[in-house]
């Protein structure tokens, strides 16, 4: 695993419900537990801080630096939690939802982060510059390149003529076969696990390593499954089972993976649960109201 990754998903899973911030000493000690040496952990620390991704602040003494999600670094990682975690099994009611986009050859930058986009969201290309989705995304779609000067985009809603076309459909957008192997693989890797985790064979560190192992594993899986409902699935279909493993994974880890955290930060999870809980968000900022009195508990 990549250290900027770690630390990104260390946020996204964990410090972010004790305030989102912490010093540079607990990170550092912190990304040891994955074998990150100490000046490995500052530059990528440094790296992240030049990218956006987070902010800094001095500790109460004055000397210790504080590394402080943002705003955009929240609303990343809400959007990918909710991605993450969301069901995948879904109801429909026939309508795909369509974009159609123009960019200029001299913008290729902004066709790629589009295309990123759209597949994150869990469109597919149907043909050359139309993705069609059976979900509605659209206005999320249009709210995120409004501003885009290069990108014109259309935006559509239609029906085919029944459902042996929709699941063609589904078929040329996403190559479904080569995901439910991979989700096979997932499997049978995570259901070997098992026994051990539910016995309770694992240590707080090794909790930590395995469920951030666990989520860069499945993080693979939302760009590339639209979540699809039921009528458009092949048969036998594996999505659905390995959801579930990796939610019981996922909670079986965790209350020995927040005791490695608690040590080495020193602080306690706020909503103080070992359980799966909805973060703080954009909309709901107690936590990083509070921060600068977190911050001085940490440093």
């Amino acid at each position: 695993m990549k250290p900027r990754s770690i630390v990104v998903d260390l946020f996204g899973g964990y410090l972010r419900y004790r305030g989102g911030a912490a010093p540079l000493r607990d990170l550092v000690a912190l990304l040891a537990k994955f074998d990150v040496g100490a000046s490995t952990a500052r530059v990528t620390m440094s790296r992240l801080k030049k990218e956006g991704w987070l902010d800094t602040r001095p500790g109460t003494d004055g000397r210790e630096v504080v590394y402080a999600l943002n705003e955009h670094s929240w609303q990343v990682l809400d959007e990918g939690r909710e991605r993450i975690f969301s069901d995948p099994r879904s109801s429909w009611d026939g309508w795909w939802h369509m974009v159609i986009y123009y960019v200029p050859e001299t913008a290729r930058s902004a066709r790629e982060e589009l295309r990123k986009e759209l597949a994150w969201l869990g469109f597919g290309p149907l043909a050359a510059s139309t993705w069609i989705s059976p979900h509605d995304r659209l206005t999320r779609v249009e709210e995120k390149f409004a501003h885009e000067p290069d990108v014109r985009l259309d935006l559509l809603r239609a029906r085919s003529k029944g459902l042996p076309a929709d699941r063609d459909m589904a078929e040329r957008c996403w190559d479904l076969g080569a995901l439910n192997a991979d989700y096979l693989t997932f499997l049978e890797r995570y259901r070997a696990e098992l026994p051990r985790y539910r016995a309770g064979r694992v240590s707080p560190d090794e909790a930590l390593v395995e469920r951030i192992e666990l989520f860069r594993e499945w993080r693979k899986f939302p760009f590339r499954d639209p979540a699809l409902p039921l009528e458009l699935l092949p048969a036998r279909w594996l999505g659905h089972d390995a959801y579930q493993l990796f939610t019981e994974v996922s909670d079986l880890l965790q209350p020995a993976a927040e005791r490695a955290i608690d040590e080495a930060t020193g602080t306690r999870r706020e909503d103080a649960t070992s359980g799966p809980a909805e973060p703080p968000t954009r909309t709901t900022r107690a936590s990083r109201d509070r921060a600068p009195d977190i911050s001085a508990s940490l440093a």
